[in-house]
C-alpha cells in the first residue's frame, strides 16, 4: 500500500530542501519525493499522512555499542581512556547473554525514537546481542569484534570461534568484521582478520588513531597498553620489536589494512599525512566527538577533514562513554568543534547533517539509506522544532542543529522501511 508522507519541509538530502513536500513510500521503498502539490496530483486518492515537522532519512549512526547502554554510570568516572577501559573490563565479567539481550534492546529503543534507522554496531558478545538486533529491522552492519587475541589465543580458539560467529548469524541482519585495535589484536592476528573478511566479502570497522597512549604503543610498543598487554600474558609484536616507529594510520596501511570496504571509528589524532592515506584508501572516518571528550582522548579535526574533503560520518559510541545515543546532539557537538577549529564556511550544517545521513551510509557501503530518492528503503525521521514556522528550507539544516544544541528537538516519528516504529 502506498503511503504520501508530507510535511511543511522535506530534506532529501541526496538534492535541495523542498518546502511544503512529500514523500511517496510504496512498501519498503520511496517511489518518489517532490512538492506535495505535485504528488498529490499525480497519485489522486493517495492516503497522506501529514507530520508537523522537518522530514530527512533516517539518521545513519557510523559508530556504536549497542550491548553497552547498561554501563551509563562509566561515562561519568572523568578517567582517562586507558583507565576507563579497564572499569569497563571489570563490568563486562559481570554480564551474560540476557543482560547483554536487555542492554542491546534498550539501546535500539533510544535509537529508533531519535530518528536512527541504520547503525554500524561493534558486538563483542553475539549471542546476545545480534538477535534483538535482528528482530527490531534497525538498518546497518553488526561487526563482530576481535579483541584481546594474540597469536597463540588466536590459534587455539579465537580463528574458530571467528568463523563459527559468522556462519551462525541471522539470515536477516548484515554481518561485518572489527578487528578491535592495533593494541589488543596482534599484528598477525589483525592481517589474518582482514584476509578473512574479503574472503568472505565482508566489510570491516576497526577503532584507529583514538588515545594518545595508542600512539605511544604502535609507535614505541610502550605505555599503559603495553603494560596491560604484557599484564595480562600476550604476546604482542609491537611490544617485542619496541614499536613500529609509525602512527597507527601509517602502521595498519603498511600492514595492508586499509581500503573502500572498511571505515574506522575516531580518527582523532591524525595529522595531514594520516588523513591524505585515510583520503587515498577510501577509508571514512567514524567521528565521536563527545565520547573522545568525555574519555580524554582529544578532539578530532573536523575542520581539516572538513576542508581536505575527507569522507567522514558520525557516531555516538556508547553509553559507557556518551552523554546520550542521539545521533543529532552528536552531530551538533560536531559542529561547534568545527566552529572553534575555525571552519567558517557557509556550508557548514549541511555539511554536518550529511555526514549524520549520507556520511554513515557510505562509511558502510550502503547505497539506499540516508537519502531520499527514488528507490531508495523508506526510512524516515520526522523532528519537531520549537519555531518552525520560521524556519525555511534554506535554514532547515541550521535549525536541526541548533535545536539539537539545546535539546529542544524533539523525534515526532520514525518510518523503518515503510512501517512507523515510532511515534513522539
Amino acid at each position: 500500500m502506498q503511503t504520501l508522507h508530507s510535511a511543511p519541509i522535506v530534506l532529501p538530502v541526496s538534492t535541495d530542501p523542498i518546502g511544503d513536500g512529500a514523500v511517496l513510500v510504496d512498501g519498503d521503498r520511496v517511489q518518489a519525493v517532490g512538492p506535495r502539490a505535485e504528488l498529490v496530483k499525480a497519485h489522486p486518492g493517495v492516503r497522506e499522512r501529514a507530520w508537523s515537522g522537518v522530514l530527512t532519512p533516517g539518521l545513519v549512526n557510523a559508530h556504536a555499542h549497542l550491548q553497552y547502554t547498561d554501563f551509563e554510570e562509566l561515562n561519568s568516572l572523568d578517567q582517562p581512556f586507558h583507565v576507563w577501559i579497564g572499569r569497563m573490563i571489570e563490568k563486562r565479567a559481570t554480564f551474560t547473554d540476557a543482560m547483554w539481550g536487555e542492554s542491546t534492546r534498550r539501546g535500539l529503543h533510544l535509537m529508533l525514537r531519535s530518528g536512527i534507522t541504520s547503525v554500524a554496531d561493534i558486538v563483542t558478545d553475539p549471542a546476545g546481542v545480534l538477535p534483538p538486533t535482528a528482530r527490531s529491522g534497525i538498518g546497518g552492519v553488526s561487526y563482530i569484534e576481535i579483541v584481546f587475541e594474540d597469536a597463540r589465543s588466536w590459534s587455539d580458539s579465537g580463528r574458530a570461534r571467528l568463523l563459527e560467529r559468522l556462519a551462525s548469524g541471522p539470515a536477516s541482519r548484515t554481518l561485518g568484521i572489527s578487528p578491535h585495535t592495533p593494541y589488543t589484536v596482534a599484528t598477525a592476528v589483525f592481517a589474518d582478520c582482514v584476509a578473512i573478511a574479503r574472503d568472505k566479502g565482508l566489510r570491516l570497522h576497526p577503532h584507529v588513531a583514538e588515545a594518545p597512549a595508542e600512539s605511544e604503543y604502535v609507535l614505541t610498543g610502550t605505555g599503559p597498553f603495553a603494560e596491560s598487554m604484557t599484564k595480562a600474558g600476550k604476546a604482542m609484536e609491537l611490544i617485542r620489536d619496541g614499536g613500529s616507529g609509525l602512527s597507527p594510520v601509517q602502521f595498519l596501511d603498511k600492514l595492508g589494512v586499509f581500503g573502500p570496504d572498511m571505515h574506522a571509528a575516531h580518527c582523532v589524532h591524525c595529522d595531514p599525512a594520516d588523513r591524505h592515506v585515510l583520503r587515498e584508501r577510501g577509508v571514512y572516518a567514524a567521528l565521536c566527538a563527545r565520547s573522545n571528550k568525555i574519555l580524554q582522548s582529544g578532539r578530532p579535526p573536523v575542520a581539516d577533514y572538513l576542508r581536505e574533503d575527507s569522507p567522514f560520518g558520525i557516531g555516538t559510541d556508547s553509553l559507557a562513554s556518551s552523554p546520550s545515543l542521539d545521533l543529532l546532539e552528536e552531530a551538533a557537538a560536531l559542529r561547534a568543534l568545527a566552529v572553534t577549529q575555525g571552519y567558517t564556511e557557509a556550508d557548514l550544517d549541511r555539511r554536518i547533517f550529511e555526514a549524520a545521513t549520507l556520511g554513515g551510509a557510505g562509511a558502510m557501503g550502503l547505497t539506499d539509506v540516508g537519502r531520499l530518492e527514488p528507490g531508495s528503503r523508506a526510512d524516515l525521521a520526522v523532528f519537531a522544532l520549537p519555531d518552525l514556522a520560521s524556519v525555511t528550507p534554506a535554514t532547515a539544516y541550521g535549525a536541526l542543529l541548533d535545536a539539537a544544541s539545546t535539546g529542544a528537538h524533539r523525534c515526532l516519528g520514525t518510518i523503518l522501511g515503510g512501517t512507523i516504529v515510532h511515534r513522539g
